[in-house]
């Protein structure tokens, strides 16, 4: 579908917020959750709905409301749960287009290859938002969002590889090579800062962000934060049962740092893959954590540079 661009996106004073994890081992979302929770309304403009989504291998638990999410007594029914998930997904909303409704609260799921594809979007697309869907009946829009519009969008692009790969998930790199251009032509419509999953892997494309200091819209869009560690398990060790450590690593994703460790800022355009709390590079191969821990060079998907 050909797309006009825009010349100049419209800068705003606040943007939507985008939240996700992907680890080796299944782990809570806790504290950053929380926080990204009072942004939605206590502490930023962000009330015009919030969404999660756990994943549960090719599956997800997908929660969504129209309504502020520190307000929420689902949000707060939750954070206290404690759900374990070791792929999951947050978006708390600014509303620019689309009314205020179900449809139009993000994540938005779709099912392709006999998965669940859950995507978040922060920025805005005006030009996407006006135009008539042209998407294929199994993708249409159910809302009327510029978000979702990108999202049915990009299942029509990565359709083609999922059905040729025959109930298989199709090679990352292969992946990675249909977001890329798929993102380059939705920066030509404004800021595209997104965050999708196939349950296989979790796709973070990075571009502009309105930034707080001087309302200037630049990069950094996004940021991530890695750990790396090894953990006990407790519960053994008071049973008299001596266990290997288990390590865990952690990748997190979030519009704006939410701790005050050295989260990496992320280029207009960058696109990374995470899986079991791993980078990917553009080749599709793992780049060691201990790496990006110690502050060497990240290999990124440049989407279109």
């Amino acid at each position: 579908m050909p797309i006009k661009p825009v010349p100049s996106p419209k800068d705003t004073d606040a943007m939507c917020e985008l939240f996700a994890m992907s680890s080796r081992a299944p782990a809570t979302l806790g504290f950053s959750l929380e926080r990204l929770a009072r942004h939605g309304g206590a502490e930023g403009p962000h009330r015009d709905g919030w969404g999660l989504a756990f994943y549960e291998g090719a599956d997800c638990l997908l929660l969504r409301e129209p309504r502020p999410a520190s307000e929420s007594p689902l949000m707060q029914f939750m954070e206290r749960q404690g759900l374990r998930t070791k792929l999951g997904l947050c978006h708390i909303r600014l509303a620019t287009f689309g009314a205020l409704a179900l449809r139009n609260t993000q994540p938005f799921a779709r099912e392709l290859g006999g998965r669940m594809h859950v995507f978040a979007h922060n920025g805005d697309m005006p030009t996407l938002a006006d135009q008539p869907a042209r998407y294929p009946a199994r993708f249409s829009p159910v809302g009327d969002s510029d978000s979702e519009r990108a999202f049915c969008g990009l299942m029509t692009e990565l359709a083609p590889i999922w059905d040729a790969a025959w109930g298989k998930v199709p090679d990352l790199s292969t992946r990675l090579a249909v977001i890329a251009d798929y993102a380059r032509e939705l920066r030509a419509l404004g800021p595209a800062n997104f965050i999708y999953s196939d349950s296989d892997a979790l796709f973070v494309h990075a571009d502009r962000r309105t930034q707080p200091e001087d309302g200037q819209l630049r990069a950094p869009g996004l940021y991530l934060l890695q750990r790396c560690c090894w953990r006990t398990a407790p519960e053994l060790q008071d049973a008299g049962v001596n266990l290997c450590s288990i390590r865990q690593d952690v990748a997190l994703i979030a519009s704006v740092p939410l701790t005050d460790e050295l989260w990496e800022p992320l280029g207009e355009g960058d696109l990374i893959a995470l899986r079991d709390g791993l980078c990917f590079g553009a080749d599709g191969r793992q780049v060691e954590p201990e790496r990006v821990a110690g502050r060497q060079p990240l290999p990124l998907a440049q989407a279109g540079h």
